[in-house]
Order: structure tokens, then sequence, then C-alpha cells
């Protein structure tokens, strides 16, 4: 399971879940991707992001689980995570 952040560093919800994210994904110990919609704007597309921040869960295969557009709460952001991890 990997967790996709799309971002854009001009975001400003895209910032406010920088460390929510960075927490989130150390204490539950989940890869994480990071993909900068302005330098990477074909992967955004292929992905269907049309608003930022958009976090995909993908399984190991690649295949998206769940997504989630948005900020959150630390807690509501770690349950949602916990609740793909197998």
């Amino acid at each position: 399971m990997k967790l996709v952040d799309y971002y854009a560093d001009w975001c400003g919800p895209c910032q406010m879940m920088k460390p929510i994210v960075e927490e989130v994904v150390s204490e539950l110990g989940v890869i994480l991707e990071k993909v900068n919609v302005d330098e990477n704007p074909d992967r955004a597309a292929k992905a269907n992001v049309m608003s930022i921040p958009t976090f995909v869960i993908e399984d190991d295969n690649g295949n998206e689980v769940d997504r989630k557009i948005g900020g959150a709460g630390k807690e509501d952001f770690k349950a949602w995570v916990s609740s793909h991890i197998k």
C-alpha cells in the first residue's frame, strides 16, 4: 500500500497538510510518494486530479483503492490512512 500526495508548492491547503502527512506516514510506516502537479501535469491528469491536495491510496499493484481531496485534521487523516492498512 502506498499513499500518493498530489500537491503544488503555491497551494495553501497543501502546505497546511504537509506536516500532517509527514507525521502520519512516519507513525504508520506507510510509503509516501509526493507528486508536484506543476512539474508532473501528465501524471496528475492520468490520475484525474482536478483539485489539490489530492491523496490517493494505491495497492501493491499501483491500482487506486481510495482518494481524499482537500485538507483534514491529523486524527481524521490518520484514521483514513489506517483504514487501508492490511
